[in-house]
C-alpha cells in the first residue's frame, strides 16, 4: 500500500507539469490566433449580422428624417424573386463558375505538367504564368478593354489576321452574346497561375519511384499520368476547384470595370447588383438581402467544400 501510495506521489508532480504546460501552449495559441479573430469579427461577423439587419429594413444610404426607416419582414427577399437583373446576375454567377472553374483548372494542371520538367530556363517560364496572378484585376481589367477595342484591339487584327479577312472585327464588350464569354476569357488567363502554383506543389510531392516502377513495367507517358499523376492529386484537385469556385462566385472587379454588368445585364453578377443597389440606388436595406442570399451561396459552396474534404480524409 506505502509502494503504491508512493508511486502515485512520485507521479503526481509530472502530471502537473504536463497540465501546467498544455495550458501555457493554449493560452499562447490564443494570444496568436487574437488578432485573426478580432479581425474576422470586426470585418465579417459584425457586418453580416449588420446586413441581415439591415435586410428586413428599408433602410437608405442616405438617412431622410421626415421618412423613418421601417421593417419590412421579408420584403427585400420576396422582391429578389421577381427582380430579373438579380436573377439574371445569379444565373451569370453559375454560369460563370460552370465554365470558367473546369477550364481553368485543367489549364492549370497541363500548364503545371509542363513547368514541372527539369529543363533549362524553366523558372522563367514559371515567372511568366504567375505574373498575371500579382497583377491588380483592375490593371488587367483596363488592359485587356483595350485588347477588346473593335477598332485598334490586338484580338480583333488577330482574328482578322489568321482569318485572311473573313472574320470580324466584333464588339466584345457591347454584343450581349460576347460579353460574358470575353470575361471569362481574361479571367481564365488571369487566374489560371495561382491554380498552376498549386498542382505544381502537388506534382513535387509525387514520390519519383512511382514513376521508375511504371517504366520498368513498361507504362508510357499517357498511362503515368492516368495511373500515378491524377490519383496522387485528388486531394490538391479537391482544394483548387472548390477554391475557385468560391472565388469565382465572387466575380466583380472586371465586371465592373469593363461593362458595369452590360449590355442589357448581360454581364450582370450577384456582386455587382448589389453594389449598384446600395451605392447606386441609394437601397442599402435591398443591398443588404442580396449580399446575405449571396452569403448563404457562399456557405453552401463551403459546406460541400468540407463534405468532400472528409470523404478524401475516409478514403485515405
Amino acid at each position: 500500500m506505502a509502494t503504491a501510495v508512493g508511486s502515485q506521489t512520485q507521479l503526481t508532480p509530472p502530471r502537473r507539469s504536463l497540465f501546467a504546460r498544455r495550458r501555457s501552449e493554449a493560452a499562447m495559441a490564443w494570444v496568436f490566433s487574437a488578432p485573426a479573430i478580432i479581425l474576422l469579427v470586426v470585418f465579417l461577423l459584425i457586418p453580416f449580422l449588420m446586413a441581415i439587419g439591415l435586410a428586413v429594413t428599408d433602410q437608405r444610404l442616405v438617412p431622410n428624417l421626415n421618412i423613418p426607416t421601417r421593417i419590412v419582414g421579408l420584403r427585400n427577399f420576396i422582391r429578389l424573386v421577381d427582380d430579373e437583373a438579380f436573377l439574371r446576375g445569379l444565373l451569370n454567377n453559375f454560369y460563370f463558375v460552370a465554365v470558367v472553374v473546369p477550364v481553368q483548372t485543367s489549364f492549370a494542371l497541363l500548364l503545371a505538367v509542363l513547368v514541372n520538367q527539369r529543363i533549362r530556363g524553366m523558372n522563367a517560364y514559371r515567372t511568366v504564368y504567375f505574373g498575371p496572378v500579382v497583377t491588380s484585376m483592375v490593371v488587367v481589367a483596363i488592359v485587356w478593354t483595350f485588347l477588346y477595342n473593335p477598332g485598334e484591339g490586338l484580338i480583333n487584327a488577330f482574328i482578322h489576321t489568321i482569318s485572311f479577312g473573313q472574320l470580324g472585327p466584333y464588339n466584345w464588350l457591347q454584343n450581349t452574346k460576347l460579353v460574358f464569354p470575353a470575361i471569362m476569357l481574361l479571367s481564365i488567363w488571369q487566374g489560371v497561375g495561382f491554380q498552376m502554383v498549386i498542382y505544381l506543389a502537388g506534382l513535387q510531392e509525387i514520390p519519383h519511384d512511382l514513376y521508375e516502377a511504371a517504366d520498368v513495367d513498361g507504362a508510357n507517358r499517357m498511362q503515368q499520368f492516368i495511373h500515378i499523376t491524377l490519383p496522387q492529386l485528388r486531394n490538391t484537385t479537391v482544394f483548387v476547384v472548390l477554391a475557385t469556385t468560391i472565388l469565382a462566385f465572387k466575380l466583380f472587379d472586371q465586371v465592373k470595370v469593363m461593362t458595369n454588368g452590360g449590355p442589357q445585364n448581360a454581364s450582370m453578377t450577384t456582386i455587382v447588383y448589389a453594389i449598384e443597389q446600395g451605392w447606386g440606388q441609394l437601397k442599402v436595406g435591398y443591398a443588404s438581402a442580396i449580399t446575405v442570399v449571396f452569403f448563404l451561396i457562399v456557405l453552401g459552396v463551403s459546406l460541400i467544400q468540407r463534405r468532400f474534404l472528409r470523404e478524401e480524409r475516409a478514403v485515405e
